[in-house]
């Protein structure tokens, strides 16, 4: 995917799982299922994860450097990204550490907290707009707590695909009832 393609792809991402939560009743949206996330717990974690994703377009690209080192090999293609992910998440890999959202209060507003996410991700695209070449999103890299250091284009990428496979989760889990 080219830089253009990905900043598509990005805003694509960001409505279709706007679009879908905010139809969803108050109620289902905060219901909090046991043992898993309810769909604000969803919408608040695609938030921190865009925020962080962001720090790595927000430094200067010598602190990028310098922090994660420079990339030993090609971007993977989205395809194997996403393979590598999924791979990880057979093996057990699941998020941690910060984040984890906490549990959140109906009082918090949906609309608040899907304008939260909607702006993290247009400011992580606006940065990648604006302050990176498309070959240099192959020529930067920066930790992923699942992945391992990846390349700011495979960064992309999973951001991308981060956010339709909550969409799905949040799918599947209103097929089951679990939000009821």
């Amino acid at each position: 995917m080219t830089k253009e393609e990905i900043i598509k792809h990005l805003h694509s991402a960001k409505e279709e799982f706007t679009g879908f939560c905010s139809v969803i009743d108050d109620d289902k949206f905060f219901h909090q299922p046991k043992e898993k996330w309810s769909i604000a717990q969803n919408v608040n974690h695609l938030t921190i994860s865009a925020n962080t994703t962001r720090l790595a377009f927000l430094l200067p690209k010598f602190i990028v450097r310098l922090y994660a080192g420079k990339p030993n090999r090609p971007s993977r293609t989205y395809d194997e990204l996403v393979n590598k992910y999924k791979m990880k998440l057979q093996q057990g890999g699941k998020a941690s550490g910060r984040f984890i959202p906490k549990l959140i209060s109906p009082a918090t507003g949906k609309e608040n907290l899907l304008s939260s996410f909607a702006k993290s991700m247009d400011q992580l695209i606006h940065r990648i707009e604006k302050k990176w070449s498309d070959p240099q999103l192959d020529q930067y890299i920066a930790p992923h707590p699942l992945l391992g250091k990846i390349t700011l284009r495979e960064l992309c990428y999973f951001t991308i695909y981060h956010t339709h496979h909550h969409v799905a989760i949040i799918k599947e889990r209103i097929k089951e009832n679990t939000y009821s």
